[in-house]
C-alpha cells in the first residue's frame, strides 16, 4: 500500500513538473516568436538608407504606418526626390505617392523628416510649427550642420535599402 502511495505521488509530482516545464517552454517560445516578429518589423524600417546628394545620413525612423508604407515601397524600388528650399528652414519634395498620414501639430527642429499632405517629404534645417506626420530624424548632424548642409540650395534625396 505504501509502495502504491509513493508511486502515485511520484507520478503526480512528475506530471506537475512536466506540465510546468511545458508551460515555460511554450512561454519562452512565444517570447522568441514575439521578439523575431518585432525585429522583423523594426528591421523593415531600419534597413532604409537616406542619402542627401551623395552623402548617407543616419536616420532614426519612426515606427508608424507611414514609415511602414514607405519601407514597403523602398523594398520594390529606390526612391529619388528632387527637393526645393522653402522659407529658409526646410527642403520639400513630392514623394510621387501617398502614404498613410496621421498628422499632428508639431514644432519641428533641424533634422526632422516629416510627411506633409500625405505625399510630400519635408526635411528641416530650421524650425516650423504645422501639422505633419513624423517619419524620422537625422541623428548624425547638429542643427548648424543641417543648416549648412540643406540651406545652400536645392538637393536631391535618395531612399533605398543596402
Amino acid at each position: 500500500m505504501i509502495k502504491k502511495v509513493i508511486t502515485v505521488t511520484l507520478i503526480l509530482a512528475f506530471a506537475l513538473f512536466a506540465a510546468g516545464c511545458g508551460a515555460t517552454e511554450q512561454a519562452e517560445g512565444q517570447n522568441t516568436e514575439q521578439a523575431i516578429s518585432e525585429s522583423e518589423t523594426q528591421g523593415e524600417t531600419t534597413e532604409m538608407k537616406l542619402f542627401i546628394g551623395e552623402e548617407k545620413v543616419t536616420v532614426d525612423w519612426e515606427n508608424n504606418d507611414a514609415v511602414a508604407a514607405l519601407s514597403e515601397e523602398v523594398q520594390k524600388q529606390t526612391i529619388t526626390i528632387d527637393m526645393s528650399m522653402y522659407d529658409d528652414f526646410e527642403q520639400v519634395g513630392e514623394l510621387g505617392m501617398s502614404l498613410p498620414a496621421d498628422d499632428e501639430q508639431i514644432t519641428t527642429k533641424a533634422g526632422d523628416i516629416m510627411l506633409y499632405a500625405g505625399n510630400n517629404i519635408v526635411i528641416f534645417y530650421g524650425s516650423n510649427s504645422w501639422s505633419y506626420t513624423p517619419l524620422g530624424k537625422i541623428t548624425d548632424k547638429s542643427p548648424e550642420e543641417m543648416a549648412e548642409f540643406l540651406g545652400q540650395g536645392d538637393v536631391t534625396i535618395t531612399i533605398n535599402q543596402e
